[in-house]
């Protein structure tokens, strides 16, 4: 489920270049509402839990807005939807998306962050001796191809990992299950889970976002049209965003959840309370902080940004500041 979201980047740059622009200027239905396409990076499940609260209870509606959510799956690619001007806003998985499409120069901002920590985590057997994160040092880790180039760039800034410890992680867990020694790279609010209840034990679980990674997840993009055209539709997207999230966390998501099973008829009841409740226990979200629904810092930007440059992933010259704008926040 979560992990398959890191969506590839290299065909944004090419949509980019020669992809004409959307017409923005007849976006106003019937309703007298604006409408606005919003595509996911996967396929319907809690991690999107908020944007289908905020569809459900008519979150967006109130503030004048007829929303379409375009769920996401192994054939989408956001960034280039985006590019393309197929939808006008899109989910962006981690911040490294974010900075590859400013590297491109595409005409897309962030413009909030819905997971204040990424819900990345590395999993690993519980009778193996392994209590922190460091202790996996030289042992086998299950990454795929993306996460390479994202989170282990930190791993190995922060720990001293090597590129020999990779292992292909093709989404499935039984290579870890039958190797002890190995470990895997999992979401909290899915992995862990499958991973109980199909082999019978609780994997030791380490959250990057709680040992010091800095990067913010499931962040709205929105392109840079509809930035300068309709302002106000971005505000009010982002605002019925903030209370559907809130809504879905702390009151009664059955009107969410009953939307996401209606996109996605194999996701189950119980896979979704178990990943609502892993959401607010380990403050995904807001960060513990509800009043941080949605925000995101210069400050925070700038320091995941100066960890990529430092690897090598960025040129020194790279704008972060183009990658985002805090125009939209509360």
């Amino acid at each position: 489920m979560g992990l398959l979201r890191h969506l590839g980047i290299a065909l944004a740059a090419l949509v980019c270049a020669c992809a004409p622009a959307a017409d923005t200027d007849d976006v106003t239905g019937a309703e007298g509402l604006t409408t606005l396409r919003f595509a996911t990076d996967w396929r319907a499940q809690a991690e999107h839990g908020g944007f289908y609260q905020a569809l459900a209870t008519g979150e967006y509606e109130k503030r004048g807005l007829k929303v379409e959510i375009i769920q996401g799956g192994p054939g989408v690619n956001v960034p280039q939807l985006l590019a393309a001007g197929a939808v006008d806003m899109g989910m962006g998985s981690n911040s490294f998306i974010v900075l590859n499409l400013a590297q491109e120069k595409a005409p897309v901002k962030a413009v909030a962050a819905f997971m204040q920590k990424d819900p990345q985590v590395l999993i690993a057997h519980p009778d193996q001796g392994i209590e922190t994160i460091a202790d996996l040092k030289g042992r086998p880790i299950l990454l795929s191809d993306a996460s390479v180039t994202a989170f282990w760039v930190w791993l190995k800034a922060k720990y001293g990992f090597t590129d020999d410890q990779v292992r292909k992680y093709t989404f499935n867990s039984a290579p870890f299950l039958s190797d002890k020694r190995v470990a895997q790279q999992g979401y909290v609010t899915s992995e862990p889970y499958t991973i109980e209840k199909e082999a019978g034990f609780a994997p030791k679980v380490f959250l990057l976002a709680d040992n010091g990674y800095p990067g913010y997840a499931t962040m709205v993009l929105a392109r840079d049209q509809l930035i300068a055209d309709n302002p106000e539709a971005v505000r009010a997207f982002v605002e019925g965003s903030i209370a559907g999230w809130r809504s879905y966390l702390e009151g009664d998501p059955a009107p969410g959840d009953a939307l996401i099973k209606a996109d996605n008829p194999e996701m189950t009841q119980d896979v979704l309370d178990q990943a609502r409740e892993k959401l607010k226990s380990y403050g995904i979200v807001d960060g513990g902080e509800p009043a941080m629904t949605g925000r995101m810092t210069e400050a925070r930007w700038t320091e995941f940004l100066e960890m990529a440059k430092a690897q090598g992933v960025y040129p020194a010259d790279l704008d972060g500041a183009s990658a985002y704008t805090l125009d939209f926040l509360p």
